[in-house]
């Protein structure tokens, strides 16, 4: 089971939404968020935080190397932020903040022609999504490289 946690920016203009792989850690672990407008005003601190196309995730590298420790028995001096963000420990829940309202538009166009003609639909969602990860890649989101 992945728990939902929601976070907004410190500016407080965007909010994220991470999930956190089988409840093995806290959502305090995801400490603060800097969306690309925000995160320009704070250098980045790679022991703690990890860099994802313009947004920076904080997290709280106490407590996550106690449940690292407690949980994983894992040696702490492993973990790291893109230990966390990578496993999915806590990552964003889509490929990247905001993704679901992105593509919902696109996404119905495809699904409402389901009925029609249910080959083409098979076929045009499996290339839209195999092209929409091709794009996100390219663009340079974390997520979308390892998937």
């Amino acid at each position: 089971m992945c728990v939902e946690v929601k976070r907004t920016c410190q500016c407080g203009a965007n909010v994220a939404s991470f999930h956190l792989r089988d409840n093995i850690m806290a959502p305090e672990v995801v400490d603060r968020i800097y969306c690309p407008d925000c995160s320009s005003e704070v250098p980045e601190n790679k022991e703690t935080m990890l860099a994802d196309n313009g947004w920076l995730i904080e997290y709280d590298m106490d407590m996550v190397r106690m449940y690292a420790i407690s949980k994983l028995q894992m040696d702490p001096a492993l973990v790291n932020p893109g230990f966390i963000f990578d496993g999915g420990y806590a990552t964003w829940k889509e490929m990247y903040p905001g993704e679901t309202e992105d593509i919902a538009d696109e996404r119905w166009q495809i699904i409402s022609r389901k009925s029609e003609d249910p080959k083409r639909y098979l076929r045009e969602i499996n290339q839209w999504a195999v092209s929409r990860i091709q794009r996100l890649k390219e663009t340079g989101w974390r997520k979308a490289q390892q998937a």
